[in-house]
């Protein structure tokens, strides 16, 4: 390979580049050195850029044998004390749910990537869709915490990843880059930059038979053990004591699942992120992520060019969603319009906060994205009070 074919050569400050090929730079800017996956369109493309950039940094690619395993080799990478991540699309990421469960139990952090594509089943792989949301948050068994984020944008994308990594070292939990079809492939001018800042996880320190790897601590996030300094660690999936070890003792069950389910509570103001534009004195907001966000803005700019007040909001943090924020930019909106692709998983989140009598939805599942003159001839409705 010639120096100027290198993914990490020196590169211009502005460049062209696509949404997967942005998420495997961002995750090697974060310090990942370890990715397994399985190929499968359309994020394909994450590992291919891998395999070639990992090498580089002394990190490791493994192409492995279906998704239950890539999931489990990075669970296996990141008890080991290394930045891990996989990516995949809906059929994969549907696999990979009981690996996940075990990393949110076990309090293993890891990032997912996973680009949605039609459904169900193995659905429409070239075509963009945004019906993985709820599983996002809901696909395994149990209840458990999990962390979401959704950009919109090949920057975002980079930049995301780069968090996605931050939040899951800081708190021990996995998270997931979830960005539909069409930002992924989607190629634009950026500027990248050299990266940012990526958090560390917490690890044990201190006398060595005094450690209990589930411990509360600081945060309700507990220390690891990193591999070699001698603390002991039981890790697994069962529910368990403080000492890691398998636990049915109700009390004992109660309050490390409480302390697991309200880890990422007191830190909301880390987690969540969200856009909004002309939310102040907006009659219709449109909340929107994705492509869908992306067409919602210029929906929005047709919208105020007729002199409808129209705004939109966008969160970046899909899981926890940014509840407190969504409320305040809807305020003063009389209606709530939903663009998205699938039948209305997001346009159900917003009813829960918000109340059915004024959220609307306007759905695309045939493997088309939402124009950006459907949104506005929507909104516009709405504006003026037609159903």
């Amino acid at each position: 390979m010639n120096a100027a074919d290198s993914p990490l050569a020196a590169r211009p400050a502005v460049q062209l580049v696509s949404g997967n090929h942005a998420c495997a730079l961002g995750a090697v800017a974060a310090g990942c050195r370890f990715f397994a996956g399985y190929p499968i369109t359309p994020s394909s493309e994450i590992a291919e850029r891998l395999s070639r950039a990992l090498p580089e940094v002394d990190g490791v690619f493994v192409q492995m044998e279906d998704e239950l395993a890539s999931m489990a080799a990075v669970i296996g990478a990141s008890m080991g004390g290394v930045k891990a991540m996989t990516a995949t699309s809906g059929p994969g990421f549907s696999l990979k749910q009981e690996n996940l469960g075990y990393a949110a139990g076990a309090e293993i952090p890891c990032v997912i990537v996973n680009v949605m594509r039609g459904g169900p089943s193995t659905g429409m792989p070239t075509r963009p869709s945004q019906a993985d949301i709820m599983q996002s948050r809901w696909g395994s068994h149990g209840d458990y915490p999990i962390i979401v984020l959704t950009p919109a944008s090949v920057r975002e994308i980079y930049t995301e990843t780069i968090r996605a990594f931050a939040l899951a070292e800081k708190f021990r939990t996995p998270v997931i880059l979830l960005y539909d079809q069409a930002i992924a492939q989607l190629t634009e001018t950026v500027q990248l930059g050299d990266g940012m800042p990526c958090a560390e996880r917490l690890w044990a320190s201190g006398a060595r038979e005094a450690y209990r790897p589930y411990a509360a601590a600081p945060g309700a996030v507990p220390a690891m053990a990193r591999p070699g300094d001698g603390y002991r660690s039981h890790t697994t999936g069962l529910n368990h004591a403080e000492d890691g070890f398998p636990t049915q003792h109700p009390e004992t069950v109660e309050r490390n699942l409480g302390r697991l389910l309200t880890k990422l509570d007191s830190h909301l103001e880390e987690i969540a992120s969200w856009e909004c534009i002309d939310c102040e004195d907006a009659d219709v907001l449109i909340v929107a992520i994705g492509i869908s966000a992306r067409a919602s803005r210029r929906a929005l700019e047709q919208c105020r060019s007729r002199g409808l007040r129209v705004g939109l909001f966008r969160p970046l943090t899909l899981w926890p969603f940014p509840e407190n924020a969504l409320q305040a930019a809807a305020a003063h909106a009389r209606s709530v319009l939903v663009p998205e692709l699938n039948t209305g998983q997001l346009r159900l989140e917003v009813e829960r906060l918000l109340g059915r009598d004024r959220v609307a939805g306007l759905h695309r599942i045939d493997g088309e994205p939402i124009a950006p003159e459907q949104i506005a001839a929507r909104a516009e409705s709405l504006a003026k009070g037609t159903p």
